[in-house]
């Protein structure tokens, strides 16, 4: 299981930890094997070809999307869940918060003729205090190869964390190539974007992204995966997803755990059960011994 204590920003960084903090972004080579990225790709055929163009300037008319892909492949969950990649979200991320939890899982193809996609950061999806907490880290997992040509992400180095309040980046673009089985990861706040396909081929990737466990994530992960799906998630997937409480009490239902949902919606009334941080704990157990000691009754707001 995953630890919540375990979201240790002050933990020992690897090599490519320290790049994340550092330029905004890292790559990892070969996280993966390309098996497994063939295998995700076959699963996720169909659905590129169903799926229509997307309408908008931001996600492009020459681009396809779509979510839910813990549900399109039984392979999903071993990218979803890969150690190094989790190991960096807690790097990034554990300072602010007491668990992760998935943002997103979408897929993306790039055809000929898309147009360079506008310099964003995500973490503009949140109205959040800028420049000092992250809110979210990004895995890009290239299903074709990603090349200047048919449009790699561009990323701006070093443009994160307090360097996100300055208008114009100090550093120039980079062109994030990679192959299937690399993961190009980066932070929320770093500045990135599509480039243009200038080539003949679609490029196809799929983005993973973690995010403070107490935002509002970008995808529903409710409605994407609801109980009678995510009941047969790995305890620790089906927490990621969002069956579990960020303490205090955030996320629950009738005051459980919501992945009491698993067994089906309850017939008889549920009694609310506290789900605290060890500090608030310690403090409201002194409360309750001062309220007893004094010969006080029990308080309910």
């Amino acid at each position: 299981m995953i630890n919540p204590a375990a979201l240790d920003a002050s933990a020992p960084r690897s090599a490519s930890g320290h790049e994340l903090m550092d330029q905004g972004y890292t790559i990892l080579r070969g996280a993966v094997s390309p098996s497994l990225i063939g295998h995700v790709a076959d699963d996720l055929g169909p659905r590129y070809a169903a799926t229509p163009f997307c309408e908008g300037g931001f996600y492009g008319g020459r681009t396809k999307r779509f979510g839910r892909l813990l549900i399109r492949s039984p392979h999903m969950a071993d990218l979803v869940m890969n150690s190094a990649i989790l190991d960096l979200a807690q790097l990034a991320l554990g300072n602010w918060c007491e668990r992760i939890q998935l943002n997103l899982a979408q897929a993306i193809e790039l055809h000929p003729g898309a147009l360079a996609q506008f310099p964003h950061r995500d973490q503009d999806m949140w109205a959040g205090a800028l420049g000092e907490v992250e809110y979210l880290v990004n895995v890009m997992w290239p299903l074709t190869a990603f090349t200047e040509e048919n449009g790699a992400t561009l990323i701006w180095p070093r443009s994160h964390g307090v360097e996100a309040l300055v208008e114009d980046p100090k550093e120039e673009a980079v062109v994030a190539t990679a192959e299937p089985g690399d993961a190009i990861v980066f932070l929320g706040s770093t500045l990135h974007g599509a480039g243009e396909n200038r080539s003949g081929s679609v490029r196809r990737g799929i983005i993973v992204s973690y995010c403070l466990g107490w935002l509002k994530p970008y995808e529903n992960q409710w409605l994407a995966y609801p109980p009678e799906i995510a009941r047969d998630f790995s305890p620790d997937l089906a927490a990621l997803a969002g069956y579990a409480q960020h303490r205090p009490n955030l996320g629950n239902f009738e005051g459980q755990c919501p992945s009491v949902l698993f067994g089906g919606y309850p017939e008889e009334p549920l009694a609310a059960i506290d789900a605290l941080r060890p500090d608030q704990a310690v403090l409201l157990a002194d409360h309750v011994a001062g309220q007893r000691r004094s010969g006080k009754g029990a308080l309910a707001a």
